[in-house]
């Protein structure tokens, strides 16, 4: 995509940054020298910017709330949809969320210049394998303006610099977030361009920030399936994504049943808007007839629309037909899905079929079904007696997260700090030479 095929998509609120091409060729150069000299920060110095762009963020407080409710007044003029609205809302209980998530970040450990595995070959050498940063990160985003802060937090703990481009819905708020960021780099004295948040709206940007490989060294989209497809299929640069989150609980005939109810719902009604969300309900089916009646009635009280196989439908009479569309579908609404199977091999060939490799669940309090479904099951998250909600960063203990990957190369799974790392390997003589 040119610069002058996409004119009309240029915002004329944004600033003017002239031509888009060059603009892009000046981010990348930049974040390319930004990113030799980030190796050598040591962690100390990252800390120190983390912690001030938490200060900076918290003195800024009216004026991101108040640029927030700018585009927050637009977007409804325009018509975005409620929950694109609500991801992009901010409050004084998300700001402080921002905040304490910079602070947690800060106390994580730092990957990089960890050196594991190392060992004694014959020769005399110690080889091992050094945590190093992937470089120069560019993320793709939508609507969530807190995006912005964590994106930059977590690829600035780990040695990287990174380029961030965000949806224009929310372009005053990551304006605002964007100043706090570089006050928090200059205070510690880290160079302007380790953190760049693009300045336009401009959809030639993306087209040319994903067509840089001399500058950038992955790319992360996170948004909506449309975004995401057309990264994987356009950019030249490799890509850490996931495209859909048709996520799965399998309840064994072995559960028990009060753990069930507590999981079914959860992982269903917790959030509906969110990846990790329970789109499909598979029920074994010793179970269907006693357990079916109740999640019914639970999923009533939350306004959950309910799909079914025929099975399904003859214990509950007055929920609608689940099509062939359903099984496959990411809901992202209080619609769930419901089929009755013949035991965990029909429940994993539904998962093999329909799955997107995401996360999947199974209730049971058999310890061989559940070590068949952990090993079995090829999805980022696999999970026991627990709610799919939990597959998330800060859950796993990761501080937060720069996304999720559903790729089985480089990062699965939520991705932080150390799946914003790479690794070489470092080898460690005493005058050897090879024989």
């Amino acid at each position: 995509m040119t610069a002058q095929a996409s004119r009309s998509d240029h915002d004329p609120a944004t600033p003017d940054i002239g031509d888009v091409d060059a603009y892009m060729q000046r981010l990348g150069q930049g974040a390319r020298e930004a990113a030799t000299r980030m190796r050598r920060v040591d962690t100390a110095a990252k800390n120190t910017a983390l912690m001030a762009m938490a200060d900076h963020l918290e003195q800024a407080r009216g004026e991101v709330l108040a640029a927030n409710a700018r585009d927050l007044a637009r977007g409804r003029e325009s018509g975005l949809e409620a929950a694109l609205l609500d991801r992009l809302a901010l409050d004084d209980t998300r700001l402080d969320a921002m905040i304490d998530g910079l602070a947690q970040v800060a106390a994580l450990p730092d990957p990089v210049g960890a050196i594991d595995g190392l060992r004694s070959r014959p020769s005399g050498i110690q080889v091992g394998q050094m945590r190093v940063p992937l470089g120069v990160v560019g993320i793709i985003y939508e609507s969530r303006p807190n995006v912005t802060l964590e994106a930059a937090s977590l690829c600035l703990k780990s040695g990287n610099a990174a380029i961030l481009r965000g949806g224009s819905e929310a372009r005053d708020s990551n304006a605002a977030i964007a100043a706090c960021i570089r006050a928090g780099l200059a205070r510690a004295a880290l160079p302007e361009s380790a953190v760049q948040v693009v300045a336009t709206t401009d959809r030639a940007a993306v087209g040319r920030l994903i067509s840089m490989p001399e500058y950038v060294d992955v790319i992360i989209p996170r948004g909506g399936k449309s975004l995401i497809e057309r990264i994987t299929r356009e950019a030249r640069v490799p890509v850490i994504k996931h495209l859909d989150g048709v996520c799965h609980v399998y309840i064994d005939a072995s559960a028990d049943l009060d753990k069930a109810l507590a999981i079914a719902v959860n992982a269903k009604t917790h959030r509906y808007g969110t990846c990790n969300t329970m789109e499909t309900l598979l029920v074994d089916a010793p179970l269907a007839e006693t357990l079916l009646p109740t999640l019914a009635r639970a999923y009533a009280e939350h306004g959950v629309e309910l799909r079914g196989c025929e099975r399904t439908r003859a214990i509950l009479t007055d929920i609608a037909v689940a099509s062939e569309a359903d099984w496959q579908a990411e809901y992202l609404a209080p619609v769930l899905a419901i089929r009755v199977v013949d035991g965990i091999d029909a429940a994993m060939a539904h998962i093999e079929r329909y799955g997107s490799r995401h996360t999947d669940a199974i209730v049971t309090e058999h310890y061989g079904l559940a070590r068949r479904f952990l090993a079995e099951v090829d999805s980022s998250s696999v999970m026991v007696n627990a709610s799919t909600r939990f597959a998330d960063g800060f859950e796993y203990g990761l501080g937060a997260e720069i996304g999720i990957s559903t790729d089985r190369l480089h990062a699965r799974g939520p991705v932080g700090l150390e799946g914003l790392t790479t690794h070489k390997y470092v080898v460690l003589g005493d005058g050897q030479v090879r024989q």
